[in-house]
C-alpha cells in the first residue's frame, strides 16, 4: 500500500474511501444501462437524505442532444447496482418502462417537499427492488 496525495492506492483502487464507497462527485456523470446492456443515461445529481445522510435518488438525465429536450428521472438509490465491467450503474428497466417513469424537465424544480411525490417515484420502481 502506498500513498500519492493524500490517496491511497489498494490494486486498482486509488479512491481514499476504500473499495466499497465513492464519493459523492465521483458519481455524478456516471453512465447508467439496464439490465440488457444498453445505454440510459448518466447520473446528473443525488437526493440526500438531511437528517439520516443516506443517498434517496439518483437523479438520471435521460435523452436530450446537447442539453436541448433532456429530462431527469429520479431513481429510487436501491435500484441502481454498480457494474464494474461496464464501469456503470444498472437499473432493471426498459427504454419504453422509462417513458413513462415519473420525470422532470431541464430547469424545473421537483415536488421534493410534497411527501406524495417521493412515494409516486418509489410506487413506480416497487417491483425493481424485489
Amino acid at each position: 500500500m502506498s500513498s500519492t496525495e493524500g490517496r491511497t492506492i489498494m490494486g486498482n483502487e486509488t479512491d481514499g474511501v476504500g473499495i466499497d464507497n465513492i464519493e459523492a462527485s465521483r458519481v455524478s456523470g456516471t453512465e447508467v444501462y439496464n439490465t440488457d446492456g444498453h445505454h440510459l443515461g448518466h447520473i446528473h445529481d443525488l437526493v440526500l437524505g438531511k437528517r439520516d445522510g443516506r443517498v434517496k435518488y439518483a437523479i438520471m438525465s435521460f435523452g436530450g442532444f446537447l442539453g436541448i429536450g433532456e429530462e431527469y428521472h429520479p431513481l429510487p438509490w436501491q435500484v441502481l447496482k454498480y457494474d464494474e465491467r461496464q464501469g456503470g450503474y444498472v437499473v432493471g428497466i426498459t427504454r419504453d418502462q422509462l417513458e413513462g417513469a415519473p420525470r422532470y424537465a431541464a430547469g424545473a424544480t421537483p415536488s421534493w417537499g410534497d411527501p406524495d411525490y417521493g412515494r409516486r417515484i418509489d410506487d413506480y420502481y416497487r417491483p425493481a427492488y424485489i
